[in-house]
């Protein structure tokens, strides 16, 4: 049985702060859709993405200023004004977690690594702790839900999709790390390495958890062990 890791104080004020832009994001995403909904039943269509809204929708009510009630218009400005709050406080809070993740060490040598960001170094930094409390990199992998589900018998192995079991903010910002890594990667796309190949033979979802898997595996290295981080490196 594996316990929680006992956190300290700075630890949990940083994930407090995760927490929070964790939600804020939720209800900024919410507001900007009820937006996009409402304006949708006058017949007036926005492209998804907070940036158009905030380019179009005003001009759209400028428009569309004698067809629509002066009620409609105001509630539409109230709204867009409460999206834009939202927005500023998910800064502000990326903001405070970015400064933190400068004044820590280990979130910063866990930057090295592509498809780590300071979100994620902070995050991963905050929760795990003692990273030595794990025997190996695959058990930080397995706590994460990133390693596939297994459903052997008589020796026979059986694989299946990925168990989406443990810290499921954890395992989202890796994906979408790795998520980053590959599109990078298709605008210079490289002929060799282990990237490249697992590319050419399966789907860029199943290569964006198993990217995300070996990222685990690589912070559990440098986090337990100590080790820099080199791209080139290639098992004995």
């Amino acid at each position: 049985m594996r316990f929680v890791p006992v956190k300290h104080v700075e630890q949990q004020s940083v994930l407090a702060l995760h927490r929070a832009r964790q939600g804020m994001v939720k209800a900024r995403t919410a507001q900007a859709n009820q937006i996009r909904g409402l304006l949708a039943e006058f017949g007036l269509v926005v492209p998804q993405g907070i940036t158009h809204l905030y380019q179009r929708v005003p001009l759209l009510l400028e428009q569309a200023n004698e067809e629509l009630p002066g009620l409609f218009r105001q509630l539409v400005q109230q709204l867009l004004e409460h999206l834009k709050i939202l927005d500023r406080q998910v800064n502000e809070m990326e903001i405070q977690i970015q400064m933190w993740h400068r004044s820590n060490p280990l979130s910063r040598k866990l930057e090295k690594i592509p498809g780590i960001g300071p979100l994620t170094a902070s995050a991963m930094v905050a929760s795990v702790g003692d990273a030595k409390s794990f025997n190996n990199g695959r058990q930080l992998a397995a706590w994460l839900g990133l390693v596939p589900k297994q459903h052997s018998s008589g020796g026979r192995l059986t694989l299946l999709g990925m168990s989406k079991r443990g810290d499921c903010y954890l395992r989202t910002l890796l994906i979408h790390g790795a998520r980053s890594v590959i599109y990078a990667l298709k605008r210079k796309p490289p002929t060799t390495g282990w990237l490249a190949n697992l590319l050419a033979r399966r789907d860029k979802n199943i290569v964006a958890v198993a990217l995300a898997n070996k990222n685990a595996r690589i912070i559990w290295a440098r986090l337990a062990q100590d080790r820099e981080f080199r791209s080139d490196y290639v098992m004995p």
